[in-house]
């Protein structure tokens, strides 16, 4: 049998290169193979911190009389979710067809074109609780592909042509304030008030939401309970700080232990903003500084860019234990490997990175921080762009995935390199982020839509027919649509080009009933409307070029504003003559460093700090 996994770039396929199961990647070329020898498909799907993909792998996937069965009556497929989120967000809307338990691993049988007929997430080696062994799940599906053949292709095409023609949001009209104020509302009615956070277990942080309450007046003191609560309960490491992907219980304990990139990258914006709203929460100053150590010191790799997870399980005494590194003090750890990282640096989740510690530097002066992100940026940039200029979404180690970029992608490196350029003072992010916007505002109008991937999305997905158009949804972090629309705000604060905020009204307008009626999974979208409902405030702090001189006063530092921008008389002139009217004729006063403080461009007399 070849191995066909031992040169894959995603480490959770190589973590699976010794399974007696002759695993293919993502491709149309194991599609075609299925076509050929009339089997089905298996297609597996995770990731490689995921806890039930470890177990899966160890019970089901390592036994060969399983791979006997599979690869006698299969083709199967492995895919990393994190590197394929198309096809991961087009079969999990599949699988939402067979089962309510939707999760990974998520495990599909599709037909050679790719279209589900059976779906399940985790299948137990033994039947358990009235759930079928995983052998049972492969007698039952080969079973229905030899009798009942046309049944299955029936349901198979059924549910493909349902995803296919998922109607897309209509016209509407963007959201006031009082309506944000509803969706606050529909929030804290199901607050924990115990324990923080919303709903019963298993909880997840749900960022995005924290984000959007501390953007909103009514919804701060609901955003600060939750935050305060969850930075002293088990979901936070107290040896190095970064935060777990959820808890299985409502007190926050019993966590699953990865530690994800994008949950600490905007855990660690609102913990910032928590303490710029009020200086005397230590616990933000704290939950914060332990969050960007956890980024800074655990998972930026040497190249600079930022690895896509910490993995729950670790070998301690020759066993693999998920947490068991965790239950342990800072000596007690010292002694032992800690659990490995997905070394996967992702352009969009680095963006949000980049873009917390940029924002997270400025507040609490910490050029360690902003250098961190400068790192990761700099990386991405000479790393993360092909020879046709598009987007790369995925390396190892400099090898560049042939994964294509997603919509995410563009619009979280984007806003990342918006933000590192106004806390440096560089144009160059910000007329990076500009192209990459302007690339999927030209792929969008071609496309006929407001956003698109340059280049277009997965093939395979779509010779299948079975793509999702523009999934609008969040959940853990932004969607490609609400990253996209951020980052055209928070360039049309930079530039004053009216195109930029049209696309992001254009972009958000539609959705805006749907995220008012659930806004758990539309955080960062209702955020961004009810700034488009305010008068956007603007800050621009000008130094002579000498420098900076002297510390900058902690009240122009963490005042509340959309967007603050550092920069050298210098820098001001090389943005204004790149095109960014915010900064035209923006000087020191007296010779001394001026803040300009700003409302939609009209600025006041500045002041000298």
């Amino acid at each position: 049998m070849v191995n066909r996994l031992a040169s894959a770039l995603s480490p959770y396929l190589r973590a699976h290169a010794d399974n007696p199961v002759d695993w293919r990647e993502w491709g149309q070329d194991a599609f075609d193979e299925a076509s050929a020898r009339d089997v089905p498909v298996f297609v597996s799907i995770g990731y490689s911190t995921c806890h039930w993909c470890h177990v899966m792998a160890r019970e089901s996937f390592s036994d060969p009389d399983i791979a006997g069965i599979l690869n006698e009556n299969f083709v199967s497929i492995k895919v990393d979710r994190e590197e394929y989120p198309g096809v991961d967000a087009s079969y999990m809307a599949q699988a939402a067809a067979f089962t309510r338990q939707l999760g990974w691993p998520l495990s599909l049988f599709t037909t050679p074109q790719g279209l589900a007929f059976h779906a399940g997430t985790y299948f137990p080696p033994m039947p358990v609780s009235g759930y079928p062994s995983f052998r049972q799940v492969l007698e039952a599906v080969l079973e229905a592909w030899a009798n009942r053949r046309p049944e299955v292709l029936r349901n198979a095409a059924a549910i493909g042509e349902a995803i296919s023609a998922a109607p897309a949001p209509t016209a509407g009209t963007l959201p006031g304030d009082a309506d944000i104020d509803e969706a606050v509302a529909r929030l804290a009615a199901v607050e924990d008030l115990q324990y923080g956070g919303f709903g019963e277990a298993p909880k997840f942080p749900v960022a995005p939401v924290l984000g959007l309450l501390l953007e909103s007046g009514s919804g701060a003191d609901l955003a600060a309970r939750s935050l305060e609560r969850m930075a002293a309960s088990p979901l936070r490491d107290p040896v190095d700080g970064g935060f777990f992907r959820y808890a299985t219980r409502r007190d926050w304990s019993d966590p699953h232990y990865e530690r994800m990139l994008y949950d600490n990258a905007i855990l660690l914006d609102a913990y910032a903003r928590a303490w710029a709203d009020d200086t005397g929460r230590d616990w933000a100053a704290s939950a914060a500084s332990g969050i960007a150590a956890f980024l800074t010191g655990v998972l930026q790799l040497p190249s600079g860019g930022y690895a896509s997870a910490q993995d729950s399980e670790s070998v301690i005494d020759g066993a693999r234990s998920e947490g068991g590194y965790y239950a342990r003090d800072a000596a007690g750890r010292s002694a032992l490997e800690p659990p490995a990282l997905d070394e996967k640096v992702l352009a969009g989740w680095n963006g949000l990175a980049i873009a917390a510690l940029a924002r997270a530097a400025v507040l609490f002066d910490r050029d360690d921080w902003l250098e961190s992100a400068r790192w990761a940026a700099d990386y991405l940039l000479e790393n993360h762009r092909g020879p046709d200029g598009r987007l790369i979404r995925a390396t190892v180690a400099e090898r560049r995935s042939t994964a294509r970029a997603t919509l995410e992608d563009y619009g979280m490196l984007a806003t990342g390199l918006l933000g590192l350029a106004a806390a440096t003072g560089e144009p160059v992010y910000a007329t990076t982020a500009r192209a990459l916007v302007d690339d999927t505002l030209a792929a969008g109008a071609a496309a006929g839509t407001v956003f698109a991937e340059p280049g277009g999305g997965d093939p395979v997905l779509a010779a299948s027919g079975i793509a999702l158009a523009g999934d609008p949804s969040e959940g853990a972090y932004p969607s490609g649509i609400s990253a996209s629309a951020d980052a055209a705000w928070r360039l049309f604060l930079l530039t004053g080009e009216n195109r930029y905020r049209e696309a992001t009204v254009a972009a958000l307008a539609p959705i805006g009933a749907l995220a008012l009626a659930n806004p758990l999974s539309f955080g960062t979208s209702l955020g961004l409307l009810h700034r488009l409902a305010r008068t956007p405030v603007q800050l621009v702090v000008v130094s002579p070029d000498a420098g900076r001189t002297g510390e900058l006063p902690a009240s122009i530092r963490t005042r509340r504003t959309d967007v603050t921008a550092l920069v050298t008389e210098q820098q001001a002139r090389e943005f204004a003559a790149a095109g960014f009217e915010l900064f035209e004729a923006r000087t020191p006063r007296n010779g001394a460093r001026a803040a300009y403080l700003c409302e939609n461009f009209t600025c006041r007399v500045p002041e000298e700090v």
